[in-house]
């Protein structure tokens, strides 16, 4: 066999080597790590370790615009003349309660555009890169610790039946 055919087989064998080992890290990766999935992500707000965690995390990225009480920002209903809606409130006088847990961790996540009407401006940031999931996650469970228990519950069943 020439040797031109021994040096092409041998860069075959090495790409298929080195695919086979992508495939195979990220099987393992999806396999071993949670996912952004807030159903592999417990957002819990009884937990009291990830509540502190998630009241520190709002405090230094979120306080700034959602209030340091979650009490959202004056007029959060009325657009601005720049057209935004002001930061909504994250307590039970807001809407943060009337979303799934996967949407509220994926607006966090990746920000409100990907979710939004076509054209929709807002100031929501994507955390991504900022945030772990971890971290998005406690901040969840801060929230949804100020909501009363009985919005608690209806959040809950929302979020129960957008996971199946």
């Amino acid at each position: 066999m020439p040797a031109s055919d021994l040096r092409r087989r041998a860069r075959a064998v090495a790409v298929t080597a080195a695919a086979v080992t992508v495939g195979v890290a990220a099987l393992a990766y999806t396999l071993l790590w949670p996912s952004a999935s807030p159903s592999r992500l417990a957002i819990d707000p009884e937990n009291a370790t990830q509540a502190a965690l998630g009241a520190q995390v709002y405090g230094t990225h979120c306080a700034s615009c959602h209030g340091d009480r979650l009490q959202g920002q004056p007029n959060w209903q009325s657009r601005r003349p720049d057209g935004k809606l002001p930061a909504p409130p994250h307590d039970a006088t807001g809407h943060t309660w009337h979303h799934a847990d996967r949407l509220l961790f994926e607006i966090t996540k990746y920000g409100l555009e990907p979710y939004a009407p076509a054209g929709y401006q807002s100031d929501m940031p994507a955390f991504k890169g900022v945030l772990t999931d971890r971290q998005i996650a406690a901040v969840l469970a801060y929230i949804k610790k100020s909501w009363p228990q009985e919005i608690r519950e209806r959040q809950a069943r929302m979020s129960e039946r957008a996971e199946r």
